[in-house]
């Protein structure tokens, strides 16, 4: 910035380094989309633990196995995962206050015919109808978690109007339909010593006519409709960034449809993600995993797929053993590998343990591991002492037939993770001068991100040149190029790939007679 010079004396000007640096991005959040008790369905909610789950989303539900999968996920050092509720015909509690005024609960489920509401009066100000303001105290009588609301306006244009303060503000309740221009009558006095939101004296139940719907299908999670809506599956268009997809079975009984597959595997892509497939529950022996695949899903490198399934005991059903899809434990799994050793560590070995995992659906011998492994089929195992552990460490394309150059999700992973941080570590090149001062300062900030990961254990070789480059300059990007508005940045890098083979070869010596 140019410094105008207008009287004798010193003048002081700063001067932009010009170092800008990148920010490695997270790598294990993991979205989960599937049915719950309650939640919003226009959003994805983030939670960063099972109590967290718990409170927003209604915890383990016997219909729910997206419950089960969170709580499997936490369990194994999970941390951040995006909730995607999904409901088929679920409908909202609702109540009708006296003048009319409506409210609904915040989202749809039977958990909104437990909510009681009561309404106080409230003085008026100036300027105000006399009967324009009032109190608003609701409870959820099964959580016991209460809200509070005071001096609504049912004004429209007053800053304190009922139905934007809800919206805002509440969690548990909203506007149904038009508000009229009176307050709704005030609640009766609670006897002395009860709690007025528990008193059908004092406070007024909601209805019956919450209901929880019926079981979701493939169309609810991956159709048209909801693709047009943002629900289901693209709810998570609303999402910053997600890592990891996890779509549950259906239900206990109904497993994920190769269309729902093909379409999380698809938008994946699209958000530089993993998804991470659950066998089909018909899946009961190595022969039928091999004939299966095809039918279940396609194959691509952002996706991998883990089997058997798991066996943990379930809380609702006095902790009898069930069988459960393993996806959501792999999750947890891969985000603990992630926090301890890093996303180019391969999520498997001894330290891959699975916990909360009583079982293994089907024990599979070495032989059995030795067929699926180089189809691309990721097996947990059961070893003595170790116990149940994640033994595979591929990508849907990592059949040894493909040849694929993301055969190892480690390495797909890795690329993922210096993508997506680079595409947002880059954004203030947008309009800037196209010209070496430019280019040089791309190669040091990239340069210093690149280097930061080689100091770390990620890239081979012994120096930053054997382990990766950063190239912008006339060569990169031509004077068409420049003419275009276009800057070329190249980065490569050598990937840790992991040893899935250990050969020890051992060797007799013969006796050595003394020449």
């Amino acid at each position: 910035m140019t410094v105008n010079l207008t009287y004798p004396g010193v003048y002081v000007r700063e001067v932009s380094s010009g170092v800008r640096t990148v920010t490695g991005v997270a790598t294990s959040i993991t979205a989960f989309i599937g049915r719950t008790l309650r939640g919003p369905t226009d959003r994805p909610v983030l939670v960063q633990s099972f109590t967290e789950f718990t409170r927003m989303h209604g915890g383990l539900w016997a219909e729910s196995p997206l419950s089960y999968s969170v709580s499997q996920y936490f369990l194994n050092g999970g941390r951040d995962a995006l909730i995607g509720r999904v409901v088929n015909g679920a409908a909202r509690a609702t109540v009708t206050l006296p003048t009319g005024f409506g409210l609904e609960a915040a989202d749809e489920g039977a958990w909104g015919s437990r909510l009681r509401v009561r309404v106080e009066d409230a003085a008026a100000g100036p300027g105000e109808p006399s009967d324009s303001r009032f109190n608003l105290l609701v409870k959820d009588t099964a959580t016991g978690q209460p809200e509070s609301f005071l001096n609504l306006s049912t004004q429209p244009d007053h800053p304190r109007f009922v139905t934007g303060v809800l919206r805002a503000g509440s969690a548990l309740v909203r506007v149904k339909g038009a508000v009229p221009s009176a307050r709704p009558t005030a609640s009766g006095a609670a006897p002395a010593g009860t709690d007025p939101l528990e008193n059908a004296a004092s406070s007024t139940p909601f209805g019956t006519d919450g209901s929880d719907g019926s079981a979701v299908t493939d169309t609810q999670v991956s159709g048209a409709a909801a693709q047009a809506a943002r629900q289901g599956l693209w709810v998570l268009d609303l999402a910053d960034i997600v890592n990891l997809i996890v779509v549950p079975p259906l239900t206990r009984t109904v497993d994920v449809g190769k269309a729902t597959w093909d379409a999380a595997l698809g938008y994946a892509v699209d958000r530089r993600a993993v998804v991470l497939v659950d066998p089909a529950s018909s899946w009961a022996n190595p022969d039928a995993v091999i004939s299966g695949i095809a039918a279940l899903t396609t194959r691509t490198a952002n996706g991998a797929l883990y089997y058997p399934r798991v066996t943990s005991p379930d809380p609702l059903r006095e902790n009898r053993p069930d069988t459960f899809a393993a996806s959501g434990a792999v999750a947890g799994v891969i985000a603990r590998t992630d926090a301890s050793r890093g996303v180019w560590k391969a999520p498997a070995g001894l330290e891959a343990t699975l916990l909360g995992v009583d079982d293994l659906d089907y024990t599979l011998t070495d032989g059995q591991n030795g067929r699926l492994n180089p189809l691309g089929v990721n097996c947990l195992r059961q070893f003595p002492v170790a116990g149940r552990v994640v033994w595979g460490a591929r990508t849907l394309v990592g059949a040894d037939q493909l040849a694929s150059e993301w055969k190892y999700l480690s390495v797909r992973r890795t690329a993922l993770y210096i993508e997506e941080s680079l595409f947002r570590g880059t954004q203030w090149v947008v309009f800037e001068p196209n010209d070496e001062p430019l280019w040089s300062q791309i190669r040091l900030s990239i340069g210093s991100f690149m280097n930061d990961l080689f100091r770390q254990g990620a890239f081979q070789g012994s120096s930053p040149r054997e382990a990766y480059l950063v190239k912008c300059d006339r060569e990169t990007t031509t004077q068409h190029d420049i003419d275009r508005g276009v800057v070329n940045i190249s980065v490569g890098f050598a990937p840790l790939k992991p040893a899935e083979f250990v050969i020890i070869s051992i060797q007799q010596l013969a006796g050595q007679t003394a020449v």
